[in-house]
């Protein structure tokens, strides 16, 4: 967005994305337990011989603490987390090719 010229255009999108869109997401925090489950899971990862991406490990550590689905088209950057949630959607659903 910072890209556009200043402008009408770039107003109106402004607009949309801080007034409509922004309101409607919310923002979950690195809190403290997911902080545990992050370095729990990385502890046994590391133990294992694996290395998971400490951004990696973060986003699953939210997303698990916080019960969510995680949505990524990386599945296997997230596949040794046990118990996470993965679903990729860029994958076609059966029946529907």
């Amino acid at each position: 967005m910072l890209l556009l010229f200043p402008g009408k255009r770039r107003r109106q999108i402004e607009d949309y994305l801080f007034q409509r869109i922004l309101p409607a997401l919310p923002i979950i925090g690195f809190e403290k337990d997911a902080s545990q489950w992050q370095a729990e899971r990385r502890a046994r990862l590391r133990q294992a011989g694996r290395s998971p991406s400490y951004p990696g490990s973060q986003i699953a550590a939210i997303a698990a603490v916080n019960d969510l689905v995680l949505v990524t088209r990386n599945v296997a950057g997230f596949a040794d987390f046990q118990g996470l949630q993965i679903e990729n959607w860029f994958e076609a659903y059966p029946g529907t090719e």
